[in-house]
């Protein structure tokens, strides 16, 4: 029977991102549900015209929730009252240009006033092709040296490769701050772009000679 070791490496490869997404909700709070879904639309309209004013394309641009509801509250002897009806949605911008993201995101805010919420923001890469490529090589090579310690360790020497498999890794976005309510005017707040990272897992098994 051959012996073999199997052995999971792992790694990163950093670079600096090209693309902000950022999380905007719009929500708005009237006397009517009518009223409310109304508005909602015409701010959203407002904050998606900013946003493709500031070089945003229509492919950048996607609604990803929408809710109407109304707002209840007890009252002694009456039961349940709709003090209002609220209507929100939310918009995931991709913002291509690193410099022109600070500009983008105060547009929005400006048009969108006292509705508009900004939920997060994560920074990455339009094509991390390139960057994952060296996230596993750096993989590869942190499994080898791994494999080839325990082999000599069993006095062994590493054989030809059985099998290789690619690991799931898991994470998320870090948002950059909650929910955050705007003023009616705003001036740019700057975007830092800093580095972002790529991970990769590899599991590699070798014969044992």
């Amino acid at each position: 029977m051959n012996r073999t070791i199997t052995v999971t490496g792992t790694a990163s490869a950093k670079a600096v991102p090209d693309l902000v997404t950022l999380t905007l909700g719009v929500e708005t709070r009237r006397d009517t549900a009518a009223k409310a879904y109304d508005d909602a639309g015409k701010a959203t309209s407002a904050v998606a015209a900013s946003l493709r004013a500031a070089g945003v394309s229509d492919v950048d641009l996607r609604t990803s929730g929408l809710n109407l509801r109304a707002d209840l509250v007890w009252v002694e002897g009456q039961g349940q009252k709709v003090t209002a009806y609220v209507a929100s949605t939310t918009l995931q911008v991709g913002i291509r240009s690193q410099a022109d993201a600070p500009a983008a995101i105060a547009a929005a805010v400006a048009v969108g006033g006292d509705d508009i919420r900004i939920n997060g923001i994560e920074q990455g890469f339009a094509d991390a092709s390139s960057v994952t490529a060296q996230a596993q090589e750096a993989a590869w090579q942190d499994a080898e040296a791994r494999a080839e310690q325990y082999a000599s360790l069993a006095s062994a020497r590493l054989g030809q490769v059985v099998s290789i498999s690619q690991e799931p890794l898991h994470g998320g976005p870090i948002p950059l701050g909650g929910m955050a309510r705007a003023s009616f005017t705003a001036d740019a707040m700057p975007v830092e772009a800093g580095e972002s990272s790529v991970s990769a897992s590899i599991k590699v098994e070798w014969e044992l000679v």
